[in-house]
């Protein structure tokens, strides 16, 4: 499933489960982990309910900075980030931008760089969420 610059994966795991299975899969590339956030733990924390919904944010330097060279604005949409949710029927989603949107919101051409991310991309979404 894909519109409004999103790519949505269904999960065979959990929450939890499907940001561990893409932790491990981003870090064996050699990629960088800046921050895993747990949005249900801080709706929880502020006396609020949310369903499992966490944030994995990582990248690579030799990716990113290059498109950033071209249009420094693209520094606020990298690094990548992709978000596991539960919906309101309990299935599992995993959402993430794809790099060919994010270079035309910034107006770079869709390249060599931003096709091998939505590839990379692509490929550590399908070892996160199969079962």
């Amino acid at each position: 499933m894909s519109g409004n610059g999103l790519t949505t994966t269904s999960s065979a795991h959990s929450v939890r489960e499907t940001i561990d299975r893409l932790e491990a899969a981003v870090t064996s590339k050699g990629m960088t982990i800046f921050a895993r956030i747990d949005h249900g733990a801080g709706a929880r924390q502020a006396g609020l309910q949310l369903r499992p919904t966490e944030l994995l944010i990582f990248g690579n330097a030799k990716a990113g900075t290059p498109l950033m060279q071209s249009q420094q604005t693209l520094g606020i949409d990298l690094p990548l980030k992709a978000l596991a949710w539960e919906d309101a029927d309990g299935k599992v989603w995993l959402t993430c931008n794809d790099p060919a949107w994010l270079a035309a919101r910034h107006s770079v051409a869709a390249n060599a760089t931003t096709d091998a991310m939505a590839a990379g991309l692509a490929a550590l979404s399908k070892q996160a969420t199969d079962a």
